[in-house]
């Protein structure tokens, strides 16, 4: 199978109209559409360290979540860090396909496989651009429990949390930066909301909205999605090789 025609299954899955107006996903960069595919990377970030490590590997495609590139290219020299990969990538024959928005909203995608995760059933969708996603715990639990749940099942370095002064029982989630979203989680009956990064600002507020409000770190909330993005890929072609890379270079002292 060769990258166009990848391309077009993913955008079967994950159609191009699902993906937020503000944001910039789909082909990234590729010198070759129609250049066979038979290993492939699967990352969060494209970072220069992922790249090398593909170019090493005798990689095809690179597939990511957050977009290798998300604002326009003013130039193309080496001044520029995403030229730079960008130029890399093609000098060494490696497409890369991004999906942001559009793997947010997917059926399984970013939200949907949050929910597997951490014992959310019955999962609806919510808020503005039907990112979100909001159902309810199997058995209810002490907000403590249910952050360590996350922390225990995401991996995360650091789990922060306000108390709304509920027990946990109905849950929203949004992977990422989903600071946006606090007021929408109430609207939609939720008592706990779970996103990547909250601001300090709406987390101080969470006894005051009455929301249990949880930050497990955007990477973290996220990172999940590639084994959705490596299902598609084994589903699209059984022979594929695939490998997930871990692309976090923020730590935590």
């Amino acid at each position: 199978m060769n990258v166009k025609e990848l391309y077009e299954k993913f955008s079967s899955r994950m159609p191009e109209s699902d993906r937020e107006e503000w944001d910039n996903d789909g082909i990234m960069c590729s010198a070759d559409l129609s250049r066979e595919v038979s290993r492939t990377l699967v990352t969060l970030d494209v970072t220069e360290d992922v790249i090398d490590y593909a170019i090493k590997s005798d990689i095809d495609l690179i597939v990511s979540h957050h977009p290798l590139i998300f604002k326009p290219l003013t130039s193309v020299s080496e001044d520029n860090h995403v030229a730079r990969k960008v130029m890399k990538l093609i000098e060494s024959g490696i497409s890369v396909f991004s999906f942001h928005t559009r793997a947010d909203k997917a059926a399984g995608g970013v939200n949907d496989t949050l929910c597997d995760l951490l014992g959310i059933f019955d999962a609806e969708i919510f808020g503005e651009g039907d990112i979100g996603r909001v159902g309810n715990l199997g058995e209810e639990c002490s907000l403590e429990d249910f952050v360590y749940r996350i922390k225990q099942t995401l991996g995360s370095d650091m789990v922060r949390y306000a108390d709304g002064f509920n027990s946990v029982s109905r849950v929203a989630v949004v992977g990422g930066d989903g600071k946006d979203f606090v007021r929408d989680a109430l609207a939609a009956g939720a008592d706990t909301y779970l996103s990547g990064r909250i601001s300090y600002n709406v987390m101080e507020e969470a006894g005051e909205l009455g929301i249990n409000l949880i930050e497990a770190g955007h990477y973290y909330t996220e990172q999940p999605v590639t084994d959705f993005f490596q299902e598609m890929l084994v589903e699209f072609d059984p022979n594929m090789y695939v490998e997930i890379v871990q692309s976090n270079v923020i730590k935590t002292y």
